[in-house]
């Protein structure tokens, strides 16, 4: 018997450093009883997002019903290469940009990761990484049976990733007004 030795996938990755929104302040004593005890810590929630518009719905919505004041969103994007300096300086805008609609919006804060690799592998591979409560995605607004005949990164996740559910926003409609 013959061991067989599969294609491992080099694990490239940079980290987007966000604006700082939450001014820092030193720690105060506490003025109450009930503060000495911890303080509850907020969920992880995982945010894969690329330029469409239905990652962006997405993230909408995972703002509108599933985050809350000290919960981190941590926002994944799936490239083609990291080194490749103007698809990262693109992809730091839109983080940027997301992290202060998410901080105005939520008040929650927010970290980014830009990875290199096929996008429902990188998202599966986050969520084991993170164990966040939850993996929100967007589709590509295809109908079911193209989507399954294909394949998509949605479907894909949904499989794959064991490490948390898997939340699956669709498309907005052409006449549906943004939530936020």
């Amino acid at each position: 018997m013959e061991t067989v030795e599969e294609d491992v996938e080099e694990y490239s990755w940079r980290e987007v450093l966000l604006p700082r929104l939450i001014p820092v302040v030193p720690d105060p004593a506490p003025e109450l009883e009930r503060e000495t005890g911890e303080r509850r810590r907020g969920r992880d929630l995982l945010v894969a997002v690329d330029f469409g518009p239905n990652s962006r719905h997405a993230f909408d919505w995972a703002l509108a019903h599933l985050a809350r004041i000290a919960d981190t969103v941590h926002l994944v994007h799936a490239v083609s290469s990291v080194h490749n300096d103007l698809v990262y300086d693109k992809s730091q805008e839109l983080m940027d940009n997301l992290a202060i609609e998410a901080f105005k919006a939520s008040l929650v804060h927010t970290k980014a990761r830009i990875v290199q690799g096929d996008p429902g592998k990188v998202i599966c591979r986050e969520a084991e990484r993170l164990k966040p409560a939850a993996v929100i995605l967007g589709t590509r607004g295809r109908g079911l049976v193209q989507s399954v005949l294909q394949g998509s990164v949605s479907e894909y996740c949904f499989h794959n990733c064991k490490a948390a559910p898997v939340i699956i926003v669709p498309g907005k409609e052409a006449g549906e007004q943004s939530v936020l």
